[in-house]
């Protein structure tokens, strides 16, 4: 599929993309940074036995270990799914709707945690796993339209210019919940109902923001085909291979 005409180094689209890293990076700073961490350990605390385990399949999980290990789990499935989605976002001509998907699976799966509550870590673990596999996925098609939307001699300005944005947008949204956070017996609310609006505001920050960005980015479709016996699979594994220096 031929590549539709679109300008490089155009400030409207150079600005959707940035807008893209201040929508995402509220989950970045609200959840997984300050309040989903604290808020899960808590509910598994009170969900554990008396010897302060919960049970994943038989399997015993300390309370206090349950975030780290399902931030390791997430990780992992990454590194599995990352490789090939970075082939199909230097090959194929899905990227704009692959970034739409992600990001939209990626924000619903935040907005769900607010309904997280005692009882609930397991389902809020997996909200958590799905949510931070899909941040990921949706940042590998994010950082491919660099090279589309800026020249060599910007890339650098442009890329600062996201990082920018991206600490901006995260940050703000934290001031916000913080400072509920602080006045939240004065409005009326108790420090876990805080923590559930804050982990919804971030999936919501993230899917409204980046309507933006899908606003203003073109398709970009890809001209590359795959090289001569190799799939998406194949050639994922082998970029990444490659970058790892690994033969």
């Amino acid at each position: 599929m031929s590549a539709p005409t679109a300008k490089i180094n155009d400030k409207r689209e150079i600005f959707g993309w940035a807008m893209y890293d201040w929508a995402n990076s509220a989950f970045s700073t609200t959840v997984v940074t300050v309040f989903l961490g604290p808020y899960l350990t808590s509910i598994t605390k009170a969900a554990a036995d008396a010897n302060g385990m919960v049970y994943a399949l038989g399997v015993p999980i300390r309370f206090n270990s349950l975030f780290t290990y399902l931030i390791s789990a997430s990780v992992l499935l990454q590194v599995i799914f990352l490789p090939v989605l970075g082939a199909l976002a230097d090959y194929s001509h899905l990227r704009k709707r692959l970034m739409q998907l992600f990001c939209t699976l990626g924000a619903v799966a935040t907005i769900l945690m607010f309904f997280i509550q005692l009882g609930g870590h397991w389902i809020g673990g997996l909200l958590f796993v799905l949510a931070n596999l899909a941040f990921g996925a949706s940042m590998v098609f994010y950082n491919s339209y660099l090279p589309n939307i800026a020249s060599e001699d910007q890339r650098d300005r442009v890329s600062s210019f996201g990082w920018a944005m991206g600490y901006l947008g995260g940050g703000l949204l934290l001031v916000i919940n913080l400072v509920m956070y602080l006045f939240a017996d004065k409005i009326g609310l108790d420090s876990g109902m805080v923590a559930r609006i804050s982990l919804a505001s971030a999936g919501l920050w993230w899917l409204a923001f980046s309507t933006i960005t899908f606003a203003t980015l073109n398709p970009r479709y890809s001209a590359r085909p795959l090289p001569e016996g190799e799939t998406y699979l194949t050639i994922g594994f082998k970029q990444l291979a490659s970058l790892m220096n690994v033969p």
